[in-house]
């Protein structure tokens, strides 16, 4: 889908939808109805509908009849009928029109969204436990174990609830999470090009809440309420890059390192921008402790963000990593992959080992745990030798223990006589690599100008981030 700006400039619009079809394929099975749709049609008038047709023509007149914590059939974006769970409900305060915000039982919730009453239909007498039930069933046409539930979880993004985590400290903590960030407050954004779709609720200040559409210089990350600010803006921004200094380029890839001390807005801004599409990214009010790592691609117009990360100046847990993201436009493109290889080279230039701080999500443990054995296993390939787990972690800068941890996944290293012996021959090693793809993005460490820099310690630990005072950063038209 396309737009016309009236600059001319063509819009791209990037959504869930993609990410929508392939969770329903996974959780009905291919060529099937979903799951849930089964025990929709079973309820009384139901006359379940292949494919998701109508539905049973029990809609929903009034927003006051429907119960927040109720299993609803509703509309999906595919035309087919799922079941959803009621978070919350509203009238649109432009609209008028009256709205239930759904939770899709057993997907991510970076789907959860407002959608018409005119989309639901009666109450199911289920409980969402029984819909997910139903739907591993279908999924795995057995008994679903726990690795293939983790392995299910990971793959489509399954967020842990709160009583998933042992510590009652920490389960308080993300129930309390949970509460507060359980409704997007944007709904979408327009950021250079693309219009993209919110996955999660960030802590923009309260009168930015409930936007359908929030706008975002993507030069400053200042943001709008309106699409005319934006466009003045643009004509008053003078800036086609990053702040800070450009310590990388090759191939029309750039990345700035800045300082969240020297560029405090900015990096605030970029903070807000992430939780967006992070889960459980913690925002810090204070970013003076951490360097923000911006990668950029150029064109004939500048050069656009395509992702970053953070690191804390100083790690006295050893982290080389604290935040990651690249953005949904720019996924599954090797962006990702580059800026875990670029963490890693600075920590090579530094004359250190380090480690993406934890604990890691599921899908960053895969995604570590890929870079780890590719690199690894490249060692190991090119290596003549004896070489121990300590030598690997001094070519890598990859810590021992997560190189014994990715050894261990591969049932290459053993335990004996108190130590860890890698077990492995050549052939073990070219068979391994065969299940992997090169990264698509190498690095050019021709292109890496940076030096370690002298830095001083920060004493005071970093607060939580409030909403920022809207006028250090935001428009207020």
């Amino acid at each position: 889908m396309a737009e016309t700006e009236t600059e001319g400039v063509a819009d791209m619009v990037v959504e869930n939808g993609a990410a929508t079809a392939e969770t329903v394929a996974a959780a009905s099975g291919e060529g099937s109805r979903p799951a849930a749709m089964a025990v929709a049609g079973s309820g009384e008038g139901g006359g379940g509908n292949d494919g998701g047709g109508s539905g049973s023509g029990g809609s929903v007149e009034r927003v006051e009849d429907v119960v927040v914590g109720a299993v609803v059939r509703c509309k999906f974006r595919n035309g087919k009928y799922v079941a959803g769970k009621v978070v919350a409900k509203r009238t649109h305060a432009e609209s008028g029109q009256p709205q239930v915000y759904l939770h899709y039982i057993g997907h991510n919730k970076r789907l959860d969204e407002w959608v018409p009453l005119d989309n639901i239909e009666a109450e199911l007498a289920v409980t969402s436990e029984e819909i997910l039930e139903n739907t591993s069933e279908s999924t795995q046409r057995g008994k679903m174990t726990r690795n293939m539930k983790r392995k299910y979880d990971a793959i489509n993004h399954v967020e842990k609830k709160a009583d998933d985590y042992g510590d009652s400290a920490l389960a308080a903590l993300e129930r309390e999470h949970e509460e507060r960030t359980k409704v997007k407050n944007i709904a979408s954004i327009r950021l250079g090009k693309y219009f993209l779709e919110a996955w999660y609720f960030s802590p923009y200040p309260e009168e930015f809440a409930g936007l359908d559409k929030l706008y975002v210089c993507e030069w400053c990350l200042k943001y709008m309420k309106k699409k005319k600010t934006l466009l003045k803006h643009r004509k008053e921004c003078v800036r086609h890059h990053p702040p800070g200094d450009e310590i990388y380029s090759s191939g029309g890839l750039s990345m700035y390192e800045i300082d969240g001390a020297a560029c405090k807005v900015y990096c605030q801004n970029l903070c807000l921008l992430a939780k967006l599409f992070l889960d459980h990214k913690t925002l810090y009010y204070d970013v003076e402790p951490f360097m923000f790592y911006v990668l950029t691609r150029e064109d004939e117009s500048g050069k656009h963000i395509v992702g970053y990360f953070s690191k804390e100046k100083v790690s006295v847990d050893g982290y080389n990593l604290a935040c990651i993201l690249c953005l949904p436009q720019h996924q599954r493109q090797g962006y990702g992959r580059f800026l875990i290889t670029f963490s890693y080279e600075i920590s090579k230039r530094e004359n250190k080992v380090g480690s993406p701080e934890k604990p890691l999500s599921d899908l960053g443990k895969l995604s570590y745990m890929s870079y780890w054995t590719y690199v690894i296993l490249d060692v190991l390939q090119n290596y003549r030798g004896n070489v121990s787990v300590r030598d690997i972690s001094t070519m890598t800068s990859i810590t021992e223990d997560d190189i014994i941890t990715a050894l261990t996944s591969l049932n290459l290293i053993k335990y004996f006589k108190g130590k860890h012996v890698i077990y492995v021959t050549p052939r073990v090693v070219r068979e391994h690599l065969q299940h992997f793809k090169k990264p698509k993005i190498a690095f050019d460490t021709e292109g890496f100008h940076w030096h370690p820099r002298p830095v001083l310690p920060i004493s005071a630990p970093p607060h939580m981030l409030p909403p920022p005072e809207s006028g250090a950063s935001a428009g207020r038209q």
